[in-house]
């Protein structure tokens, strides 16, 4: 069996570790021999277990051209880039997508819009009639800021629409807030952190049924292996089995954790500075994986895939000294979600009944 070459730009990040971690065990299943080249910004311990593993590093950012050309030059079975978001990073691409056998851009859900033309990141949320497929109306393409919250889905619309119309054999895949080792917004710290501080109660708004997809960076990690085999333009969603709600998941955590929260679930009547969660969502959002399924994939279920990484959440908070923080702790996401006060002064309203 003659090996394969594949190239994952961002490949020490929660999504591209994930990819190429299952390109390189795929050889010991019986499946495709891969030689990986991992392009990252810089080492590190996640760069060196990749080494270990067999794939080859680089350090190096993915938008210098001269990078790009010596990695990408001599072509590839399979380009994975997991790090472009604009239009003008998708353009670096073009001159060597015919000598690339598949090339795999990750792009997201937070494209997809309602009939409002609301998106995940709009202030206010989308509603959608059911599973969203892909051919769900998604933002207008733009050259816009993709850290910002209009401009990050319009700037990935940009980007796949130049890949996908150059011919070449592009695979666009959407997820859904994506979980694994390594994610550099790893949604499950709003549980570990809670079961590791001793809270015995957890307050879920809605009665925890809010319903927000998640996807696991292993599931990618496997779709991208399997259409590296059958290259194609396409879009595909990428998401787990099945769309748990807030309280399902949290629920799965704790159990992991063998922790038990006394769940405190609150009505419309609740304060409203209570009991939001990483999935709650006022109606629900569900990703049709049919067209990905079609293929012969397999989503993963949430309760086993999401494990490796709640270990490394806790692995990683008790080697956090006693005077630091976790590395993901400056993200204004996490801002006011572990203030504990509200939380128990919520709890001293409800059980006065005011």
């Amino acid at each position: 069996m003659s090996t394969k070459r594949a190239v994952v730009l961002g490949g020490t990040g929660g999504i591209g570790s994930a990819v190429v971690r299952e390109l390189l065990d795929s050889s010991g299943r019986g499946g495709d021999d891969w030689s990986v080249d991992v392009l990252a910004r810089r080492g590190g311990k996640v760069a060196d277990s990749l080494t270990a593993a067999g794939a080859t590093f680089t350090a190096g950012d993915r938008r210098d051209t001269q990078v790009l050309r010596d990695l990408l030059r001599p072509g590839a079975d399979l380009l994975v880039d997991t790090v472009g978001a604009t239009r003008d990073d998708a353009a670096q691409l073009l001159p060597y997508l015919g000598d690339i056998g598949s090339t795999v851009f990750l792009s997201s859900k937070a494209v997809y819009v309602d009939e409002q033309g609301r998106h995940a990141n709009s202030v206010d949320k989308p509603v959608f009639p059911g599973a969203v497929s892909e051919i769900q109306p998604t933002v207008t393409p733009a050259d816009a800021d993709p850290t910002s919250r209009d401009g990050y889905g319009a700037a990935k619309v940009a980007a796949e629409q130049l890949l996908l119309d150059h011919g070449a054999p592009v695979t666009v895949l959407r997820p859904s807030k994506v979980h694994g080792p390594g994610i550099g917004r790893p949604r499950e710290w709003f549980v570990v952190r809670r079961a590791l501080d001793g809270r015995d109660r957890v307050l879920l708004a809605d009665h925890g049924r809010g319903v927000d997809h998640t996807t696991a960076a292993s599931g990618i990690g496997s779709l991208v292996r399997l259409v590296a085999g059958v290259p194609d333009r396409r879009i595909l969603n990428v998401a787990d089995e099945t769309a748990l709600t807030a309280l399902e998941i949290v629920r799965t955590v704790a159990a992991h954790l063998d922790h038990r929260f006394d769940e405190v679930l609150l009505d419309a009547d609740a304060p409203a500075f209570v009991g939001l969660t990483p999935w709650s969502s006022p109606t629900p959002v569900v990703l049709d994986t049919t067209a990905a399924r079609a293929l012969g994939w397999e989503p993963p279920r949430y309760a086993d895939a999401v494990r490796p990484e709640l270990d490394w959440l806790v692995e990683t908070a008790r080697r956090t000294p006693a005077d630091g923080d976790v590395p993901w702790a400056s993200d204004p996401f996490w801002d006011r979600m572990f203030d504990y006060g509200p939380e128990d002064a919520a709890l001293v309203m409800l059980s006065l009944g005011t």
